[in-house]
């Protein structure tokens, strides 16, 4: 039942892949930012929901894939190169803090990814002659491959598919790992991390593999996004970032389903873009929305669509 589940919501994702041939340039920006905020989400579940690893540092290295990315791209380099510059400088990145970070656990590992995630974005803001300070970066969009594509396909289209594709991946890398031997020693971390050690499991390589995949992922959705808004800023480090990341996953129930993630971007993008066309106060709204899913079902969305399905075939 499960893989025949999987199988339905990968097609379904897959065909979210035309939407170029259908939407249009609003609609395909919202579909844009909706595979990003779902990379994001998907990245943390990596290091908090496989782990058990609640961290508030990812969007410390989404910031630092959209600079290094940002840099690569308004020098002229291409957009697979400068995805790559970037996805190699977050891997390099959390090579160095990993060593530090996953030696703390539970709220001591989440107040320390924080602290290094406010100490990038204060760097972004005094490193002026690099990174634009708080101004941010502009990145033009004659830059490498991106200007051979827009010529071809519209700009938006282009945005979209580059994203789309990288969820996909994603995706795809993510469901291995949490199938293989390295997924069910993860799991095994996951209940009881001493009782791991005990059976053998080569915790430390184990946990900063996953620390690692997280943070590269991250980094490679930070690089598109710098693509698509011709921009970074400080701000995308920001406290305010990284926990939208904790609530997507956790009021789409990424702790308790692998789908999770993805139900909350989707969520978390009408409310923001759809919800706040009528309302200013839509972030009201929507934490209070995060309450109630917190309090009254803690498996999240994919939780309460689990349970409906159930009830219809009972029915």
């Amino acid at each position: 039942m499960k893989r025949r589940r999987d199988g339905l919501l990968f097609a379904a994702i897959f065909l979210f892949g035309a939407l170029p041939l259908v939407g249009e340039p609003y609609t395909l920006r919202l579909g844009t930012f909706a595979c990003m905020y779902a990379v994001m989400a998907v990245s943390w579940h990596v290091i908090g929901g496989l782990a058990g690893y609640p961290s508030f540092g990812t969007a410390a290295f989404f910031g630092l894939g959209a600079y290094a990315g940002g840099i690569m791209l308004a020098q002229g380099h291409s957009l697979p190169l400068a995805a790559a510059t970037a996805g190699a400088i977050a891997f390099g990145g959390a090579m160095l803090l990993g060593a530090v970070l996953l030696r703390l656990r539970g709220h001591y590992f989440a107040i320390a990814s924080l602290a290094v995630a406010e100490v990038l974005r204060e760097l972004t803001n005094t490193a002026t002659d690099l990174t634009g300070g708080g101004m941010g970066l502009n990145i033009p969009l004659d830059t490498g491959l991106a200007a051979g594509m827009a010529g071809i396909i519209a700009e938006a289209s282009y945005f979209f598919i580059a994203m789309w594709a990288l969820l996909l991946v994603t995706l795809v890398v993510v469901v291995l790992v949490e199938r293989s031997r390295l997924g069910f020693g993860l799991a095994c971390i996951r209940q009881n991390e001493l009782r791991a050690r005990f059976l053998g499991y080569p915790v430390w390589r184990l946990k900063f593999a996953v620390f690692v995949l997280s943070t590269a992922i991250a980094g490679l959705s930070g690089a598109l996004f710098a693509m698509a808004q011709q921009s970074a800023y400080p701000n995308v480090m920001s406290l305010h970032q990284s926990g939208f990341v904790v609530m997507m996953v956790l009021v789409g129930g990424g702790l308790a389903s692998f789908w999770g993630p993805l139900v909350g971007a989707a969520f978390f993008i009408l409310a923001r873009d759809l919800l706040g066309a009528y309302t200013e106060t839509w972030l009201l709204w929507y934490g209070l929305v995060f309450i109630a899913v917190v309090l009254w079902k803690p498996e999240g969305l994919a939780g309460i669509g689990r349970s409906l399905a159930a009830r219809v075939r009972r029915g």
